[in-house]
């Protein structure tokens, strides 16, 4: 019996992935690269769609896969409302506020482009923990400022995915264990998962929590007031500066880990001390969400691209390792995590939710 093929389809910022997987083995992938004088054409990202999905089919015109075996399309999730984590149908619902986001991103071509082939194939389309995840507790939400509140904005896929992985490797089901688990990449995000659920997470879009390659993370925030106030500030320029602009990139100028660790390795004290305060303040990160998680700690699970680095998981861990073992999961794994949010439903292993109004 022919074991059933899911295509995925993960719209970047500057490129669209499309892979097709037999199960859990990826037969063919490529990283379709845009350029900017193509992306430059459009004014916003829905104006892509036509243009991204071009791409998808030509990917699908080179493999010559056998389109009749393909039994499910999953697409990167976008700027949904909050959801509970897990693989949705899509749905008309769907389609219309990914159409009407709130903030433009290259992701809500995701569900878009997927529906489209899978209505042609004559297959279901899904997606699988978009980055809109909300699982937090009314507790977590409190900020101390009334009409403000803490939201849940982070790496759900990966995350959701390395927590599974972790629990594998532990033998158990994710909804059996408690996990801390750690994406670094050029946002970070740090979610303290119970009993398969996410309680509490920084929001790493806009870049709370630790400082990161990109983003300026949790700040004095009498210092952000002033500067909101200089006489040259701009609400635009202090958004980029806070994230785009934030964290190494404040201090070096690149976001380029591999860069800072080199040099910091080769004697640039500078370099060092602000890579490794990095380190303190991911590990501070981990020492809150091990309170939330009132000490009862199955593993600590490091994650994403950063996670290949030695010397920052080192760092990490020796701050850390006294509270619960630590896995170390390097790489963003979306394009996996997606095919696998697809194959659980085809095999009744999970039930796909609805979204709806």
């Amino acid at each position: 019996m022919e074991k059933p093929l899911i295509l995925v389809i993960n719209p970047g910022s500057t490129s669209t992935k499309a892979a097709i997987f037999e199960e859990e083995t990826v037969l063919y992938e490529k990283n379709c690269t845009h350029s900017a004088a193509e992306i430059g054409r459009f004014k916003h990202i829905l104006e892509q769609q036509g243009f991204r999905y071009q791409a998808v089919l030509n990917f699908l015109d080179e493999t010559k896969a056998p389109l009749n075996r393909i039994k499910a399309v999953i697409g990167r999730g976008g700027m949904l409302r909050p959801i509970p984590g897990g693989t949705y149908a899509v749905s008309e619902a769907m389609l219309t506020d990914l159409k009407n986001a709130s903030k433009e991103h290259a992701s809500n071509l995701g569900a878009l482009i997927a529906k489209e082939i899978s209505d042609e194939l004559g297959v279901p389309a899904f997606i699988a923990d978009p980055i809109v995840v909300d699982e937090m507790e009314p507790i977590a939400k409190v900020s101390g400022m009334k009409g403000i509140e803490r939201i849940s904005i982070f790496h759900a896929l990966n995350q959701k995915a390395s927590a599974r992985r972790a629990a594998e490797e532990l033998g158990r089901r994710y909804e059996e264990c408690n996990l801390i688990v750690v994406h670094l990449g050029g946002g970070i995000s740090v979610g303290a998962h119970r009993k398969g659920r996410v309680v509490d997470v920084n929001n790493a879009l806009d870049g709370d929590g630790p400082f990161s390659p990109e983003r300026a993370g949790g700040m004095p925030v009498a210092s952000i007031v002033e500067m909101c106030f200089q006489a040259d500030a701009d609400k635009n320029d202090i958004k980029k500066r806070l994230v785009g602009k934030g964290g190494l990139v404040s201090y070096f100028g690149t976001n380029d880990g591999r860069e800072i660790e080199k040099k910091a390795q080769e004697g640039d004290a500078g370099m060092r001390l602000v890579y490794e305060a990095m380190a303190y303040q991911i590990a501070k990160e981990i020492g809150a969400c091990a309170v939330v998680l009132s000490g009862k700690i199955d593993a600590i699970v490091i994650t994403g691209g950063i996670a290949h680095s030695k010397m920052m998981v080192q760092w990490i861990r020796e701050r850390v390792d006294f509270l619960a073992p630590v896995l170390v999961l390097p790489g963003e794994n979306e394009m996996e995590a997606l095919a696998l949010g697809a194959l659980r439903v085809l095999r009744g292993e999970e039930e796909a939710q609805k979204y709806e109004n």
